[in-house]
């Protein structure tokens, strides 16, 4: 499919620079089938679902993944993107010309890293020098790795640390945030809980892929990169009984989502599953594992505007935008989010 069917415009003062406080007073817009749009909260999620719904969460907890440093005179960016081993990281390099497979580029604190492998989408291989855990390291010498729309706008600060985590963070991992979960209390979790709303977790540790504009012209043309996630047999266990007995599962962010379609087999059996996935849902996709999504809203011409396209319709989709658009609902990371329910 043409990437440009994907577009719209969308004003500069909806992209959201802080979450709401509450997080769960955010808005949300439910997109129920065909039916009318509904402007609710997300404190309201409880009255909207069915008890038996299952929620499906992703637990992966963003790291200090942003580094500044040097090699020699000149300023090196890395934002690191998916683990490798121990002490490895696949990243993203600022300035990458200036840097060469064997190099040492020094960061902040004493913690340093050598070039080695260089991707052919540009990337490198770091490999973190010393006998310190990389993680003790990234919390030395990193920065919460927010996204491009945000961080060009203002600087990253200590509110940071909390907003841009889940309440759900457990497993480090991720370098960007499972945004759709920001949205959790306490207070909503417990009202979920005595509606009967069921939750499970996953683990898809998210990388900096996530941001990447797509630049081919044609969907086919596009490479997804490759991103680690597990579901434990007894979890996915639970979700093929959840559907078979009737129950909807309910993607909470697109992350979920790919993992879970990434498990799935032909027979729409949710399979145990550790490893890499790259999977890239357009429309026409046939969903085999979840009966609804609820996530933020996009970037234009992304991979996941074309992922809720493919849930929903990309005519419906466009709807939507158009009325969150029009209601100033609020976009990205820190933003609004919605409720996509198929027909």
């Amino acid at each position: 499919m043409r990437v440009d069917l994907f577009d719209f415009e969308l004003p500069q003062e909806l992209i959201a620079l802080r979450p709401v406080s509450p997080r769960h007073a955010a808005k949300m817009l439910v997109a129920d089938g065909g039916a009318p749009f509904a402007d609710a909260t997300v404190r309201e999620l409880p009255d909207i679902l069915n008890p038996g719904d299952v929620l499906v969460f992703n637990d992966t907890r963003v790291i200090p993944a942003q580094l500044e440093g040097r090699r020699g005179e000149a300023k090196i960016g890395a934002t690191l993107h998916k683990r490798i081993d121990l002490r490895r990281w696949q990243a993203f390099i600022r300035n990458a010309k200036r840097v060469k497979e064997g190099d040492r580029i020094e960061f902040a604190n004493g913690v340093s890293a050598i070039a080695e492998k260089r991707h052919a989408d540009g990337s490198l291989t770091l490999m973190f020098e010393g006998e310190e855990p990389v993680e003790v390291l990234l919390e030395r010498a990193g920065r919460m790795p927010l996204p491009p729309y945000i961080a060009s706008k203002r600087p990253t600060d200590e509110r940071d640390k909390q907003d841009y985590q889940t309440i759900f963070a457990e497993k480090d991992g991720a370098v960007a945030a499972p945004t759709a979960s920001l949205h959790f209390t306490q207070e909503l979790l417990d009202a979920l809980d005595a509606r009967g709303i069921v939750r499970e977790t996953l683990t898809l540790h998210v990388g900096a892929g996530t941001f990447l504009p797509v630049k081919a012209d044609d969907t086919n043309d596009h490479q997804m990169h490759a991103e680690w996630g597990r579901i434990d047999r007894a979890t996915a266990t639970r979700l093929n009984t959840a559907r078979a007995n009737g129950n909807r599962v309910i993607s909470v962010g697109t992350t979920s989502l790919r993992l879970l379609e990434s498990a799935a087999d032909e027979n729409n059996v949710i399979q145990p599953f550790e490893g890499d996935t790259s999977i890239f849902i357009t429309p026409g996709y046939r969903f085999r594992a979840i009966d609804g999504l609820m996530t933020n809203f996009h970037l234009p011409k992304s991979t996941l505007f074309m992922l809720v396209s493919a849930l929903m319709g990309l005519d419906r989709m466009q709807a939507v935008y158009a009325h969150a658009i029009a209601n100033q609902y609020r976009f990205y990371s820190y933003g609004d989010s919605s409720l996509l329910l198929p027909e």
